[in-house]
This record gives C-alpha cells, structure tokens and sequence, in this order.
C-alpha cells in the first residue's frame, strides 16, 4: 500500500549551472509530485522539497543520486516528512 510523505534533499557536488533544477522540475511533474527546488548560496548545492505519492518519492530520490547529464553528485542528504499540501505543483525557486 503507497501512501504520501514528504522528501527533503540536498545535493552536493557537481550540480549547479548543469540544468539540473530543470531536470529535477521535468522528473517530479511527470511523477506528479508538488513542492520546489532551489539552488543553495554554496554554489555547490540543490534543495529539493518534495511532497506526494511515497513510491513517486523514492524514484525521484534514485533520480537525484544518479544526477542529470553533465552533472556530478557528490552526496545526497535525506530528510524523510510528513506529507503536506502546502503547494500546489513543483517549481523552481529562485
């Protein structure tokens, strides 16, 4: 049985001007997942707020750690949430 929860990532490495906030806003509509990404001051970094479908989740997760073309992810921290409807689709956050 799936149930919704809520996904907080931060990716590190190689993951910045490499689309991969694109990447991350194409893969979690077609999962149909709300919440945003956001590339962190660090210059070396990329928040992920993801709500929905917990498999829909996991996928995503699996996504980030492989990384988009022309990117390099270094490491992966996860912060599994409760589920909210605190937005309304995914987005980019600037």
């Amino acid at each position: 049985m799936e149930y919704n929860a809520g996904l907080h990532a931060v990716i590190r490495g190689f993951v910045q001007g490499v689309s991969f906030r694109r990447f991350v806003l194409v893969n979690a509509r077609r999962l149909g997942l709300t919440g945003y990404v956001l590339n962190l001051p660090s210059g070396n970094e990329v928040e992920v707020l993801a709500k929905g479908d917990r498999s829909a989740l996991q996928e995503l997760l699996s996504m980030l750690k492989d990384g988009s073309t022309g990117s390099i992810v270094e490491h992966v921290e996860v912060t599994w949430t409760d589920y909210s409807t605190d937005y309304a689709t995914f987005t980019v956050r600037r």
